[in-house]
């Protein structure tokens, strides 16, 4: 299965830099991150940044939610 490299843009300041870049089975799908007690979803919205000499999808932050107990 073939994967996408994307940048994370927006979100809680306290995401590392390091997970700034993940890859995705499809960047129309939104993208669930999990972070300390909750996730942060990213979505695509047709834009694409130039990343050390890449061309990388954009998903940008669209909200926050907790982790079900």
């Amino acid at each position: 299965m073939s994967q996408v490299k994307v940048i994370l843009l927006g979100g809680p300041p306290h995401l590392p830099a390091d997970r700034r870049i993940q890859r995705v089975v499809a960047v129309e799908e939104t993208l669930k991150l999990p972070l300390g007690a909750g996730y942060e979803h990213f979505r695509h919205e047709g834009e694409n940044a130039s990343v050390d000499g890449e061309d990388l999808p954009v998903l940008r932050w669209v909200m926050h939610t907790a982790i079900a107990e």
